[in-house]
């Protein structure tokens, strides 16, 4: 089966969040399993890009509104991850070193699809499935039914993911010139609330749509950003997959990222070891537990309620626990994170920016890891801690609610809260500082959760399926 995935994302090329991970990681694993998985992404001018080799399969053109516009697309030519690369060059558009964040953002992933539907309708043979990852690829299932140059395209099947519903790639209708021309008594499917609304086209359109666990499923259809009643009407055609991490990137056995590599065995030097790295470098005390917190400083986060959250642990604990905070986004939240290395040094600290090699070091020294979002489709940061031993201080909802069984329970292994609120994370603060001094339970909790697969290998197949059905 050919499978074809596009998606703004894709590590190791260029990431902000999730969505790449799992782009980078899923067709490597759907290969494993006998398929042949490609993805398609924006040519960014990252690192990646001139770091490795690439050759030119494909050069078109199509005319976007009142512009005719060239394309580009090269070819990874070693297979380095494992599966096909393809990137598109459009120049002036998608030649730039950041993902997002321009005012063209709009004009710049709408000629991207159209360069890969244009593309995919020169071929001589048709894939199995075109697989797209949330709002920046979700119009691509519309243009090949909807287009009249791309209808031949329309016996595809398609899949579409959802990784964060909350973003929904909203377009005004008085730049609906932008879609290559299409049949207009089709505008329903595009039109969400008098707005064109890529990602709710994407559901209507799309042959089946999954989300990133099944908890997150579930919420959709009482939390979608304004989509609710749309997932309530097609949940029928809806369904969850847990994603996996890749164990060949995170294995603290074998990570060059990390200083000291462990494994279960000696979990507790490697662990310690990891951890005096990030004590001595940030100016903590490696003999209270280190709660960690990595990823976006946004409101789905709830990275608003750090700072007053770490200010009231550390004063009513009267110091019993160190903080490290690494992550970028609002620049309040970032401006206070950022004060508060003075007002607490020598229990809190904070690296504002994104940064994979220390994120890995965190992983693996920490004691505990803070996820305290309002919003967390899957989440893969619990994941990756516990594949480094490091227990998840978690809120119970989406992926986090389907991966983290509180040590209270039966079975149970990480720390979890109800609500998204400055009590509930300081009390979940109390409680991993009364765990940690419990070590015969905390080494139980560790030999547990470096156990727990969460490998790509049973979510690919289910993937598998999914494009099984609709073929």
């Amino acid at each position: 089966m050919e499978i074809i995935h596009v998606s703004a994302e894709c590590y190791p090329v260029a990431k902000a969040g999730g969505l790449g991970d799992v782009v980078g990681a899923l067709p490597k694993y759907q290969n494993q399993l006998g398929h042949t998985a490609k993805v398609v992404m924006p040519m960014y001018r990252t690192k990646f890009l001139y770091e490795n080799q690439f050759e030119v399969v494909h050069k078109g053109a199509f005319g976007m509104s009142n512009y005719w516009l060239d394309y580009t697309i090269i070819k990874e030519t070693t297979n380095y991850l494992g599966f096909d690369l393809y990137l598109v060059d459009i120049y002036n558009l998608l030649d730039r070193e950041k993902i997002y964040g321009y005012d063209d953002d709009t004009e710049r992933f709408t000629a991207f699809q159209i360069a890969i539907v244009d593309w995919l309708s020169k071929w001589e043979h048709r894939p199995d499935v075109i697989h797209v990852h949330d709002h920046h690829a979700a119009l691509i299932p519309f243009m090949m039914q909807n287009c009249f140059a791309y209808r031949h395209l329309s016996s595809i099947p398609t899949v579409l993911t959802i990784h964060n519903a909350q973003y929904q790639g909203w377009i005004s209708w008085d730049k609906s010139s932008l879609i290559p021309e299409w049949d207009k008594w089709k505008w329903g499917q595009l039109d969400w609330d008098k707005t064109i609304n890529p990602l709710a086209c994407g559901v209507r359109c799309a042959s089946k749509v999954t989300t990133v666990s099944p908890g997150y499923l579930q919420e959709l259809q009482y939390n979608a950003n304004g989509l609710e009643k749309l997932f309530e009407y097609e949940r029928g055609k809806c369904s969850g997959i847990l994603n996996g991490i890749d164990e060949d990137v995170w294995d603290p056995a074998t990570d060059p990222l990390i200083k000291t590599e462990f494994g279960i065995a000696d979990a507790a030097t490697g662990k310690q070891s990891n951890k005096k790295i990030l004590c001595d470098e940030f100016s903590l005390d490696i003999n209270k537990p280190l709660i960690v917190f990595i990823g976006r400083l946004v409101g789905e986060k709830a990275a608003d309620l750090l700072p007053q959250a770490i200010m009231d642990a550390i004063s009513n604990g009267e110091g019993s626990v160190n903080f490290l905070v690494l992550g970028s986004g609002d620049p309040a939240v970032e401006s206070q994170l950022e004060q508060m290395n003075s007002h607490f040094m020598g229990y809190y600290n904070s690296q504002i920016g994104y940064n994979e090699k220390l994120s890995h070091q965190m992983y693996a020294g920490a004691d505990f890891l803070l996820m305290p979002s309002r919003v967390e489709p899957c989440g893969l940061n619990q994941m990756y801690a516990m594949r480094y031993g490091t227990i998840p201080i978690v809120r119970r909802t989406g992926g986090l609610k389907d991966t983290v069984k509180d040590f209270g329970e039966d079975g149970g292994y990480g720390i979890c809260f109800d609500n998204a609120t400055v009590w509930d994370i300081t009390y979940s603060v109390h409680r991993a500082v009364e765990l940690y001094s419990q070590r015969k339970r905390v080494t139980e909790i560790i030999n547990t959760i470096m156990q727990i697969d969460f490998s790509w290998e049973n979510s690919a197949g289910k993937y598998i399926q999914v494009y099984e059905y609709i073929n």
